[in-house]
């Protein structure tokens, strides 16, 4: 189904705003390419900033000789120190770049549970269990669940919920619509961590440690896991309203039938195994997801286990810690979240391969891996250009400055917090429309954005969390959507006349409903103060109190 977007017919050019926005993002150059235009620029203004004499005062490192905060100033990217640094140490910085190992070996999990068909035969029964009374909020939950699955959620989710529309007599591309908003609209929605944590935490990361301001601070991928969650029961209703109450009525009675405009693909199942065969599959998938469940909770529950450092709340001569948290015991549980993943994907995708047959030696699940790494060929390149802008960013000193100036000037406008996150949600929305890629959108903010909201006493989870309800709200109306086009051609096979500005019409009202309502719930938990996530809260201290 992939080929099918090479297909779409040409259409009609988009007026108005919509319309600038796709001929000004269609001008822009690949985002790898943009990552090494902004690092020339970024080389130009360190020689400047060198030259002028640019600096900040650390929030936190003290100048021994003085005895007062340091002095940071900006360095020149030419200076001999910066450029050998930046040849001797090219391996080490792409290697060591944090999202390269975390998404990685995710992935390595995610392809196999991808290509034995364990996702896409999961996403299927979900929905076709479905009461025809609850059929739209079930696609929009399954497509919310189903952004663990990557491509599996957009190739076979989406075009099977236009099926099981019509099938119940009901607007096919009402199906297409709640399923879109769902897997793209809702992408950084969830019940648990999973690979795009793993992505955006590794950048947060990374951000963090160029930014020196907490040497000790780590990511937890599980960091967002209450809010997202939040994001999910919030979401779903307004999937469910929107697609019921405004876009369906607006679509009229559907009286094409439940084949109709499917002629050219007359399967009703996009998925490779339905029936029997996916049912024992998923059997076996469940008993091994139990069984990677039970393991993990052995290692983390059972005596002198490895995944709890019991330790963590004594001193050396072994007296209890005062107001020592459980989160501090079970870091190395959060931490072990990324393999965690890797092995559950691996063990569901691995069962259910062996039990339809995808999978038959162990030849096969190797090949499926291999094929996994290939896919993210682009990304490793992607990687590469990122990796050197947010070092180079770093040995410059200009994030850190930026950041210390930055959080200044909002502290002088007396904006509460919550209200900054806010207004960083909708730039978040705004830039989403140009540059699609939410891991490219975030490594070019977070070397600025992250220590900035730290200054100001908002936590790295919390600048985190901001930005993912940005990033996935406008997805679903941008035309430079890597799936845009194979959705209208999803579209066009129930109603040929269907064009880009009928799709970015009939998803406006979605992304309009999710970004205020993630907007209005970024704003309210922080104003709660309710932790984002296990050890995770919402506000921020410099170590040290400073």
């Amino acid at each position: 189904m992939a080929d099918a977007a090479t297909a779409t017919p040409d259409a009609p050019d988009q007026t108005g705003f919509l319309g600038w926005v796709e001929r000004t993002g269609n001008r822009l150059p690949d985002p790898v390419f943009i990552f090494f235009y902004l690092i020339i620029a970024l080389v130009v203004v360190s020689v400047a900033c060198a030259l002028l004499g640019v600096s900040a005062v650390h929030p936190t490192e003290v100048d021994d000789a003085t005895g007062s905060n340091a002095v940071i100033a900006a360095v020149s990217l030419l200076s001999a120190e910066n450029i050998q640094r930046l040849w001797v140490e090219m391996p080490a910085t792409f290697t060591h770049f944090h999202p390269l190992g975390y998404v990685l070996v995710v992935m390595l999990g995610a392809g196999v549970a991808e290509r034995s068909g364990f996702f896409a035969a999961g996403m299927a029964k979900a929905v076709k269990a479905a009461p025809k009374a609850l059929l739209t909020p079930v696609v929009a939950l399954v497509a919310m669940l189903g952004n663990h699955a990557a491509d599996a959620g957009y190739v076979v989710l989406i075009p099977l919920a236009g099926i099981l529309f019509a099938a119940a007599g009901r607007h096919p591309l009402a199906g297409i619509a709640a399923a879109f908003a769902g897997v793209s609209g809702g992408f950084s929605a969830n019940i648990s961590p999973g690979q795009l944590d793993a992505l955006l935490f590794g950048i947060t990361e990374e951000a963090v440690g160029a930014s020196a301001l907490d040497p000790l601070w780590t990511a937890n991928i599980a960091g967002n896991w209450y809010f997202i969650s939040a994001m999910t029961l919030i979401f779903l209703p307004i999937i469910w309203y929107v697609t019921d109450k405004i876009i369906e009525p607006r679509l009229g009675p559907w009286k094409g039938g439940a084949q109709a405009g499917m002629d050219d693909d007359p399967s009703p199942d996009p998925t490779e195994h339905d029936g029997a065969l996916a049912s024992k599959g998923l059997r076996h998938a469940g008993l091994a997801a139990l069984g990677v469940i039970a393991l993990w909770l052995l290692m983390t529950f059972a005596p002198g286990t490895p995944l709890i450092d019991e330790a963590a709340c004594l001193t050396e001569a072994g007296a209890p810690v005062a107001d020592c948290s459980i989160h501090t015991q079970l870091s190395p549980l959060y931490r072990s979240l990324v393999a965690g993943f890797f092995i559950l994907f691996l063990a569901t995708g691995w069962a259910y391969g062996r039990a339809v047959g995808t999978i038959k030696t162990h030849k096969d699940l190797v090949e499926m891996m291999a094929q996994a790494m290939k896919d993210m060929g682009y990304y490793l390149v992607l990687a590469f250009a990122a990796a050197h802008f947010v070092a180079m960013f770093g040995w410059s000193n200009l994030g850190l400055i930026t950041a210390v100036h930055g959080a200044a000037g909002i502290e002088s406008t007396g904006l509460p917090l919550p209200l900054v996150l806010g207004l960083m949600v909708i730039f978040a929305a705004v830039l989403n429309l140009f540059v699609g890629s939410a891991s490219a959108k975030w490594a070019l903010l977070a070397p600025i954005l992250v220590p900035m909201l730290m200054l100001l006493g908002i936590s790295p989870e919390g600048a985190t969390a901001a930005y993912r309800v940005g990033d996935s709200a406008t997805n679903i109306i941008t035309p430079l959507m890597v799936y845009f086009p194979l959705i209208l051609v999803f579209a066009q096979r129930w109603q040929k006349s269907f064009g880009l500005g009928s799709l970015t019409a009939m998803m406006l009202p979605y992304s309009i409903w999710l970004l205020v309502s993630g907007t209005l719930l970024i704003v309210a938990w922080f104003y709660l103060g309710i932790p984002l996530g296990p050890d995770a809260p919402v506000s921020y201290a410099l170590p040290g109190g400073q």
